[in-house]
């Protein structure tokens, strides 16, 4: 009788612990399922994928280079040609079009994609405005539940696992000091036995449901399996200009490089003038120096022995 109580209560416990986890499974089952089956009817544009993959400017630099609007050199600098210069040619997608005007606003002077990219303003609200209004297409991914956050249930959820493992420890050493009469006592003590190792691997269990419903990042997965059309019919030459170029932040800098260097110019001239009276200065004092010293030392020979020298008076 014994043997049976104690495993009809060490089952009920381990009902009572796995339930939690066959619910969370269950929901987090169905979140995952309802996540791709929203991601896989996405079709992201291809430069709101190249956006998600921070490749927006690659891919529009690559397709005013194809397009024959930009020229970009072998050291990044990125030049208009005679159809970019032409107010009428324009790309039809905003981002081409914003970058081949933020490349117009420095002509002639040449400037580098990166330096575009990251200081001007015009450029990067338009491209902020651009992912706004295609991320609202989006379809809202569902959150997965993992209960973080929630002080209530993770205070719960401690004073469970310190009664389960209360109870875990006192049905253990009855199982252990009881001797089973008969077999029917001993296949309730077996039942009671595999009820308890359940229990120490509740825990485990847990973070398999974790492991196994977790979707991942499946709109990622879908914006990185694919490169843009314009990056990818560029040649190896040309992809290699247009990232350099797309690195280089300081390098070229258009007309706002032209106002710098000349008043870094006019400041090296300016020091080298201050430099060159400096040294003038120095020589002068240091000859002036050394013949008085040397004029000093001839006279003082020819003073007829016990006079004073002028400068003793």
């Amino acid at each position: 009788m014994r043997q049976f109580a104690l495993a009809l209560l060490v089952s009920a416990v381990t009902a009572v612990v796995y339930a939690p986890i066959g619910l969370l499974w269950w929901r987090r089952a169905r979140v995952r399922s309802r996540t791709l089956r929203l991601v896989a009817a996405v079709e992201p544009e291809p430069y709101h994928a190249a956006v998600l993959r921070n490749e927006a400017t690659e891919a529009a630099a690559a397709e005013l280079v194809l397009d024959g609007y930009l020229r970009i050199d072998g050291e990044g600098a990125a030049f208009l040609t005679e159809q970019g210069r032409d107010p009428a040619c324009t790309p039809a997608h905003p981002l081409p079009a914003a970058l081949l005007e933020a490349v117009r606003r420095h002509d002639p002077e040449p400037v580098s994609i990166g330096w575009i990219h990251w200081c001007e303003e015009d450029y990067l609200e338009r491209l902020r405005g651009y992912r706004r209004e295609r991320d609202a297409l989006l379809p809202g991914i569902p959150r997965m539940p993992d209960g973080e956050g929630n002080l209530l249930l993770a205070c719960c959820s401690c004073a469970g696992i310190a009664l389960v493992m209360l109870f875990w420890l006192l049905a253990g050493a009855l199982l252990v000091t009881g001797r089973p009469h008969g077999l029917r006592e001993g296949a309730w003590t077996v039942v009671a036995a595999f009820g308890l190792a359940a229990l120490l691997l509740a825990e485990k269990a847990r973070r398999v449901v974790r492991a196994r419903t977790e979707p991942g990042d499946p709109l990622g997965d879908l914006v990185r399996s694919a490169v843009h059309p314009a990056f990818a019919a560029l040649d190896e030459e040309q992809r290699v200009r247009v990232l350099r170029s797309v690195g280089d932040r300081c390098t070229w800098r258009g007309v706002d490089a032209v106002v710098h260097e000349e008043a870094d110019d006019e400041d090296d001239e300016d020091d080298e003038d201050d430099e060159g009276d400096d040294q003038w200065l120095d020589d002068k004092v240091w000859w002036e120096d050394a013949y008085e010293y040397r004029a000093s030392d001839e006279e003082e020979p020819d003073a007829p022995p016990g006079s004073a020298s002028p400068s003793s008076g």
